[in-house]
């Protein structure tokens, strides 16, 4: 089941982050570090209604955050569609322990739905150059890859964005 997080799931999210940024450095994926996600990222996510949670027997194993706010590092990059009734997709993470199970399509398919309840034209998102296996996740969903950023807090390599018309 998937609903949107409050503060008391702060930590257990908090949690998940970091087993996540753990395996993908032990995978020679820098995407995740110390510093990011932090917990206040997440605490900015769950005051602004955008932070939602999956759950297996009542207990949280991923998180995926909605929002309609466009970051200013999205701005030099030529979208498919224009700026309005986009969201975009940030920080989507799956317990280790429960990944390969289809919990993040479930979230996906949890956002997709989302965007067309909600009259969203397209979803938008980026993911790490050097993580093959969220890019061909995306990319199979029918995302399409466009520019690239940089998040220098994150890593020297480059984010690829995509957009998926909905």
């Amino acid at each position: 089941m998937t609903r949107k997080a409050n503060l008391l799931d702060l930590d257990v999210v908090k949690n998940i982050a970091e087993r996540c940024a753990k395996k993908m450095i032990d995978d020679n994926i820098f995407q995740w570090n110390e510093n990011y996600p932090s917990k206040d990222i997440f605490k900015k996510d769950v005051l602004n209604k955008s932070l939602y949670v999956i759950e297996i027997e009542n207990l949280v194993r991923g998180c995926i955050v909605l929002s309609e706010k466009k970051d200013l590092v999205y701005n030099d990059i030529s979208w498919l569609t224009k700026d309005y009734k986009n969201l975009y997709i940030h920080r989507l993470a799956v317990h280790p322990d429960y990944q390969k199970i289809g919990l993040a399509k479930s979230m996906m398919e949890y956002a997709e739905n989302f965007a067309k309840k909600n009259n969203y034209v397209s979803i938008r998102l980026d993911t790490f150059s050097k993580n093959l296996r969220n890019i061909k996740f995306y990319e199979i969903r029918g995302y399409v890859k466009l520019e690239n950023i940089f998040l220098p807090n994150q890593s020297e390599y480059p984010f690829h964005c995509y957009e998926k018309i909905i």
